[in-house]
């Protein structure tokens, strides 16, 4: 099956009220669902652009801001669940740093025709994240399949992408594609997350996007500086791209990078590709998986 997909090279933008963050959300959901995409991933922390609106004293603070944004989260789930119903899409909201039970984790929230439909933390954090942010990983350790008619999908979020585990329990779950919103600031940072989900795609013989955040935001001490571009990928195998690259967008655009991906040529390489990476690496990695991390699904 042919599904559309649209990957964000995301800014992260000041805005002068509530009002106009529902417009220029609304905006980047039009345009993508102009192109016919089906589902929209935005990238890591995008939602910060929110405390834009918020005194500038609570702007300069990174703790406090993430609590104020508390505030807003109801608000931030209703709005794209609202429009996931209108336009009849799957959308990967920007994630969104939440507070529960005194810790903060790192949040993925997924929209569908129904609304809300789950959400994925993510598990590692990096060193900002963790020596000065304040974010916690997540807690439990939950994977979340979700499982939409075309197939089913995970999300690891930026640096969780770059370790082989999750994906791989995914996978063996049911998914055949892994969504990477990611938020980095420098071309190492970025091709971090690149090779990761390259690495990814490889190992399960499966689909992987990559969203960033571009470009750079001042008066934000948490996300002053983006460095980032969109990617497709998927395994260098038969009837695929020789060197796994779907397509990329030119790093530091905005805007949205769409493809249409086949899904078919995923069990076509799983079941008689040149090598059988996704078998193989299942076969390997037989009591080696930690007992803590629990896979769930969702019907999106």
């Amino acid at each position: 099956m042919k599904v559309t997909f649209a990957s964000a090279q995301y800014p992260i933008s000041q805005h002068a009220s509530l009002e106009d963050w529902r417009k220029h959300t609304e905006n980047w959901i039009l345009n993508a669902v102009q192109q016919k995409a089906q589902l929209l991933l935005f990238p890591e922390y995008g939602s910060m652009e929110l405390v834009s609106i918020f005194a500038e004293e609570i702007q300069a603070n990174i703790h406090q801001q993430v609590r104020e944004l508390q505030n807003l989260k109801e608000e931030f789930c209703d709005f794209f669940a609202s429009l996931a119903i209108q336009h009849q899409v799957i959308i990967v909201a920007p994630s969104f740093p939440v507070l529960e039970n005194s810790k903060i984790f790192n949040r993925a929230f997924v929209f569908s025709p129904k609304g809300l439909v789950g959400f994925q933390d993510k598990f590692f954090m990096t060193r900002f994240e963790n020596e000065e942010w304040g974010i916690d990983a997540a807690e439990p350790k939950i994977l979340t399949l979700f499982e939409a008619e075309w197939g089913s999908f995970g999300i690891q979020i930026c640096y969780d992408v770059e370790f082989a585990l999750g994906s791989q329990l995914l996978a063996q779950a049911g998914a055949s594609l892994i969504l990477a919103p990611s938020c980095t600031e420098t071309i190492r940072g970025a091709t971090r997350v690149h090779v990761g989900a390259r690495a990814r795609a490889l190992e399960n013989q499966a689909f992987t996007i990559v969203s960033q955040t571009v470009g750079n935001a001042a008066w934000s001490p948490a996300v002053d500086i983006n460095y980032g571009f969109a990617g497709f990928y998927t395994t260098p195998d038969k009837e695929m791209p020789e060197e796994g690259i779907i397509s990329t967008k030119k790093p530091q655009e905005i805007g949205w990078l769409i493809e249409t991906l086949d899904f078919s040529a995923i069990g076509k390489v799983r079941n008689d590709g040149q090598v059988f990476n996704y078998k193989d690496h299942q076969r390997l990695a037989v009591g080696l998986i930690d007992n803590e991390i629990e896979v769930i699904k969702k019907r999106v």
